[in-house]
């Protein structure tokens, strides 16, 4: 998310410490089957490279079981210490070197966690959808899915700016929630999407007001009526109820501008925002009174069924 929007976080990621765990259950693993001929004195052949011969099959495969041991190691030593960049120029390498690798999976997933931890987004992204698309059933695949989502939720603009990038993380999101529900990452993604459809809401009534102020009140009554339909469950439902209200009533439309302001009452009663649409209607001799086939009333008996 951008530097400077209230909803940016950065620090603890949920999640990243299994991450590393499992990298460093691996590193043991790896380190011990390709180097133990080594260790335990090898046979012939090894003795005989040793001495300056030719390298048996063997002994090279426990060379490149080495070498790409201490070019993990080295990742994580640089993702440990907080050089993000070298650390994923380093996992990169693994990947390239020994593509067929158990190394080679993993730090394809520790690219997406160095890029998403030194803010490169379009780096976590793109590591972290091959590693989708390549592992689809591995067992770190949901924590794969959840860094693209925070990869994209991190680049939320402010509500003046587009929110082409708004919609991309909350659908990441979802995804997250939707596939892997029972994850550790669900909970997480689940709020984090609540503020993205916040924000989205956000951005339907900025613009709402703009036209509202024009005296395009039908181009505004749209904007409104996205918010109440979509993102019903925002912060931002009681004053496009009131924005309604007024829009109605600046058109004539007594019947829609009572309906709004009565659901705006029934639902928020507390609200200041149905203060401001009560006076409104009683202005105009009205009062708030639903009528149920609007389509207002509508949109909330259908996110609402124990209203019908």
């Amino acid at each position: 998310m951008q530097s400077g929007s209230v909803f940016h976080r950065r620090g603890f990621v949920p999640g990243w410490r299994l991450a590393l765990a499992a990298a460093a259950s691996l590193v043991l693993v790896g380190c011990s089957n390709p180097l133990k001929g080594m260790l335990d004195g090898g046979d012939s052949d090894t003795m005989a490279a040793s001495a300056g011969g030719a390298l048996s099959p063997d002994m090279s495969a426990a060379n490149d079981g080495a070498a790409v041991a201490q070019l993990y190691n080295d990742g994580l030593a640089r993702l440990n210490d907080g050089s993000y960049k070298q650390a994923a120029k380093k996992f990169s390498e693994v990947e390239r070197k020994y593509p067929y690798s158990q190394w080679a999976t993993k730090a394809l997933l520790m690219q997406a966690f160095a890029n998403y931890q030194r803010n490169a987004y379009d780096d976590a992204i793109n590591a972290g959808q091959r590693f989708i698309s390549l592992h689809p059933g591995h067992r770190d695949t949901p924590y794969a899915y959840y860094l693209v989502a925070l990869s994209n939720y991190e680049q939320i603009n402010d509500v003046k700016r587009d929110q082409s990038q708004t919609q991309k993380a909350l659908d990441a999101l979802d995804e997250v929630q939707k596939r892997f529900p029972e994850s550790p990452y669900a909970a997480d993604a689940a709020k984090k999407a609540a503020v993205a459809r916040d924000h989205l809401a956000g951005k339907e009534m900025e613009v709402g007001r703009y036209y509202v102020k024009r005296g395009d009140y039908l181009a505004g009554i749209n904007r409104f009526k996205r918010v109440v339909t979509d993102y019903q469950t925002t912060s931002h439902t009681p004053e496009a109820l009131y924005r309604l209200t007024e829009s109605y009533t600046a058109l004539g439309v007594a019947s829609e501008a009572q309906t709004a302001a009565a659901v705006l009452g029934h639902n928020y009663p507390n609200s200041q925002w149905y203060q401001d649409a009560y006076n409104l209607v009683a202005n105009g001799g009205q009062a708030p009174v639903e009528n149920e086939a609007s389509w207002i009333s509508k949109a909330f008996r259908s996110l609402n069924p124990l209203a019908n």
